[in-house]
């Protein structure tokens, strides 16, 4: 007696089986699409100081684009944020002045953004964009303390939660690569990189 074998593409999950109405979808991929192009332009503004927040003297408002505040000309991206953003009040004020400007500190930073952006943007790699991009909400949010208008939360939250949505539905799997990449043999292997 022979068995009759499902094809392997059939037995992986899609955002249709969680999000069965297609409108529910699309928002979904609106979202996940426009929390994608905001990790990216905070990307590309750091790296080139556009001027849009990087690259603004905040005494005087003057605006030196592609200037020293650059990360490709030597600026730092978190220094500004981790030494000057933070109220001294803060639990956190010293471990975020101690890492201020570290190179290292730089470098994940600046590779998360553009990772959780491009996984965003894409649609493939939302689970990992979604415990990275939480990760660095919680830290952002943790170092905001005492916060301006809520004394627990802010837009950080948000974000930390519509990223938990996204990995939850699947919401990669709409205008984007979540369904071809949820068949590759890595992530078959390796559910957590869908």
């Amino acid at each position: 007696m022979s068995t009759i074998q499902r094809p392997a593409h059939l037995d992986v999950m899609v955002e249709s089986d969680i999000v069965t109405h297609q409108s529910a979808r699309r928002g979904l991929a609106a979202l996940r699409i426009i929390f994608g192009l905001t990790f990216l332009w905070a990307f590309v503004d750091k790296l080139l100081a556009l001027g849009y927040h990087t690259g603004v003297n905040d005494q005087t408002g003057a605006v030196d684009r592609f200037g020293d505040a650059a990360w490709i000309h030597g600026g730092s991206p978190t220094e500004g944020f981790l030494k000057f953003g933070v109220n001294p009040d803060n639990w956190f004020h010293g471990i975020a002045n101690n890492i201020a400007g570290a190179t290292w500190a730089d470098a994940l930073f600046m590779l998360g953004l553009l990772g959780i952006g491009i996984a965003l943007v894409t649609g493939a790699g939302i689970r990992v964009a979604a415990i990275t991009g939480g990760a660095l909400y919680i830290m952002m949010w943790a170092v905001s303390f005492p916060l301006e208008n809520n004394p627990v939360l802010d837009d950080h939250i948000v974000g930390l939660v519509a990223l938990t949505v996204f990995a939850l539905t699947l919401a990669g799997d709409t205008w984007g690569m979540g369904k071809t990449w949820a068949k590759t043999r890595i992530v078959r292997r390796f559910p957590v990189l869908r």
